[in-house]
C-alpha cells in the first residue's frame, strides 16, 4: 500500500514530484487554505487571480494540475477545492485529498501541503489520501500504479500523536484495501470457499483466528437458510468465524455480514443486466471481515466475534424454490417466497449464531434490499435497530468515521407481516411491494434474542460505485461500513 509520513519541510522546497495546495471559495470568489501560503507567495502576487482565469473550482474534491514552473521543487502543482471559507469541513478534506491521489497516480512521492494543524485534520488527509490512492488492476495487463508515497507537511511532523494518528489512518484504510479487493473480484475467482481462503490468509498477519464450517457441518447444525439459498450452486455454501480476544476486554461486540459471492436471484432470477454488479453483494462480509483485522492490527481493547455467511445464490434443479419451508439454525421455520430475498436467509443464521456467543452488541452488515436505494440513495446506508439510542448514536459514529448513514424505521405492523405465514413460523418477503427495506429488517429482528441490543446495517447503495470515481471513492467496491464498524469499536473501547 501506498506509504505516508509526516514532515516539516518547506512546500517550494520539499523533494517531491508533486505538491498538492487548497483553495476556499464559491464561484470564482477564491482565497488561500492553510498551508498553501509558501507556494502562493512563491509564484506571486497574481496567483490567484492566474487560478480565477484558469476556472479553477474551489468545490470539494475538485483537483487542477499547474507547471511548477521553477516556484517549486516539484514539477506540477495540484490546487484541490475545498469549499466555502470558514470552519473547515473533514470530509471536505479527506474529498480533496482523495481526488488529488486519483489525480497523481503514477507519481513517486506527493507533497500534501493541505490544513494541518491539529490530528484531526492530519487524519482526514491521511485517510483522503490512501483511500484515494487505489487501484484493482489484479485482471489488467496494463497496471495503474497508486502514488507511492505521501508526505504530510506540517509543524505536527514531530508529535508523536499525530504520528500515532498517521499509523492509524494507514491500518483502516488497509482494511478498507482489502475489503474493495474482495468485492471486486469477480464471481469466478471469489466464490464461499475462496473467500474463506483469503480471509485465513489474512490472518496469518494479524491477531485473529479464523475457523471455517464446511456445508457437511452446516447441515449436521441445522443451518438451514445457509444452506437453503447455497443448494442451487455448484460451489458450497461456508460459515467463516472471526474472533479477536485482547486481554481484559471492556467489551463484546458481534458483527455479522452477508456474504453472497454471487446473486443470480435463484428461481426468481433477476433481468440479465440487474446481475451485472451482483458481484458485490458479498459487500457485509467483506466489510466485517475487514473491520475485525483492522480492530486487531488497532490493538482495541475490544473483544469482537464476527461470522461471514457466504453462499452463491444460482438457479438449478436443486434450489430453494418459492413455497419451500427452510428449518434456520436455531428452529425457526421459514417461508420462502422470493429467492431474490436471500440475504436476509444467511444473515438469520450468523445473528442466531453470533447471539449464542452472548455479546454486549451485536451488528450485521449487508446489501440487502433494493428499497433502501430507493429511500436513501446511492451514498447513504440506513440503520435499523431495536435500540433507540444506538438508532440515533450509529449514524453520528458513522459520520465521525467518515461515512454517511441515516435513520429508518421498523414500523409496529411489521411484526405481523412477517408472522403472516400459514405454515411457517415466518414469511421471508414482503407481501407489498412498498417497506421492503423495513420489511427486511423486521425479518432480522425475529432472530435477535430479547436483551440483545442489535443495529442492522443496510450497504446496498453505497457498497459499489456503477458510477465514476469521486473524491476518495473509487469505481467498484468501497469498503463501505468498514470505517463505521471500527470507529464504534474504538468508541466502545473508552
Amino acid at each position: 500500500m501506498t506509504a505516508i509520513s509526516l514532515s516539516s519541510a518547506n512546500a517550494t522546497t520539499v523533494k517531491a514530484d508533486a505538491v498538492v495546495i487548497g483553495i476556499h471559495g464559491i464561484d470564482s470568489e477564491l482565497s488561500l487554505a492553510a498551508g498553501a501560503e509558501q507556494v502562493a507567495a512563491a509564484y506571486g502576487k497574481g496567483f490567484l487571480q492566474a487560478l480565477r482565469d484558469l476556472e479553477v473550482s474551489p468545490e470539494p474534491g475538485s483537483v487542477a494540475k499547474i507547471p511548477g514552473a521553477g516556484v517549486t521543487s516539484a514539477s506540477v502543482v495540484a490546487v484541490v477545492g475545498l469549499g466555502p471559507q470558514g470552519e473547515l469541513d473533514l470530509e471536505s478534506l479527506r474529498r480533496a485529498c482523495g481526488g488529488a491521489a486519483r489525480a497523481l497516480a503514477g507519481k513517486g512521492t506527493v507533497a500534501l501541503a493541505l490544513p494541518a494543524t491539529h490530528d484531526d485534520h492530519v487524519r482526514a488527509v491521511a485517510d483522503g489520501a490512501l483511500l484515494g490512492a487505489y487501484a484493482f488492476d489484479h485482471f489488467l495487463e496494463k497496471k495503474t500504479e497508486p502514488v507511492e508515497q505521501f508526505l504530510i507537511l506540517t509543524d505536527l511532523a514531530r508529535s508523536k500523536s499525530a504520528k500515532q494518528t498517521v499509523t492509524d489512518a494507514e491500518t483502516v484504510a488497509a482494511a478498507v484495501h482489502f475489503a474493495r479487493d474482495l468485492v471486486n473480484a469477480p464471481p469466478n475467482d471469489l466464490y464461499p470457499e475462496s473467500f474463506a481462503e483469503r480471509v485465513k490468509s489474512r490472518a496469518r498477519r494479524s491477531k485473529v483466528s479464523i475457523s471455517v464450517t464446511d456445508e457437511k457441518t452446516l447441515e449436521a447444525n441445522g443451518y438451514g437458510g445457509i444452506l437453503g439459498v447455497g443448494k442451487g450452486s455448484a460451489r458450497p455454501p461456508r460459515l467463516v468465524k472471526l474472533s479477536y480476544k485482547p486481554n481484559r476486554p471492556v467489551a463484546h461486540i458481534a458483527f455479522v455480514g452477508k456474504g453472497i459471492t454471487f446473486d443470480s436471484g435463484g428461481l426468481s432470477i433477476k433481468p440479465a443486466n440487474a446481475m451485472v454488479t451482483m458481484k458485490s453483494d458479498m459487500a457485509g462480509a467483506a466489510a466485517v471481515s475487514a473491520a475485525v483485522f483492522a480492530i486487531a492490527d488497532l490493538g482495541l481493547p475490544v473483544r469482537v466475534t464476527a461470522y461471514a455467511c457466504l453462499a452463491e445464490n444460482m438457479p438449478s434443479g436443486k434450489a430453494t424454490r418459492p413455497g419451500d419451508v427452510l428449518t434456520m439454525y436455531g428452529g425457526k421455520t421459514v417461508e420462502v417466497l422470493n429467492t431474490d430475498a436471500e440475504g436476509r436467509l444467511v444473515l438469520a443464521d450468523g445473528i442466531t449464531t453470533a447471539a449464542d456467543e452472548k455479546p454486549d452488541l451485536l451488528v450485521d452488515v449487508a446489501t440487502l434490499t433494493g428499497a433502501c436505494v430507493v429511500a436513501l440513495g446511492n451514498h447513504v446506508t440506513g440503520v435499523f435497530s431495536n435500540d433507540e439510542d444506538l438508532h440515533q448514536e450509529l449514524p453520528q459514529i458513522a459520520e465521525r468515521g467518515g461515512e454517511l448513514m441515516w435513520p429508518l424505521p421498523i414500523p409496529e405492523d411489521i411484526q405481523d407481516k412477517v408472522r403472516s405465514s400459514k405454515i411457517a413460523d415466518l414469511s421471508q418477503h414482503n407481501p407489498e411491494p412498498w417497506g421492503g427495506a423495513s420489511y427486511a429488517a423486521g425479518f432480522l429482528r425475529e432472530f435477535v434474542p430479547d436483551g440483545l441490543t442489535w443495529a442492522h446495517l443496510d450497504i446496498a447503495g453505497p457498497a459499489f460505485n456503477d458510477d465514476k470515481a469521486t473524491g476518495y471513492t473509487p469505481k467498484g467496491g468501497t469498503g463501505a461500513a468498514v470505517r463505521t464498524l471500527v470507529q464504534l469499536a474504538s468508541e466502545r473501547s473508552s
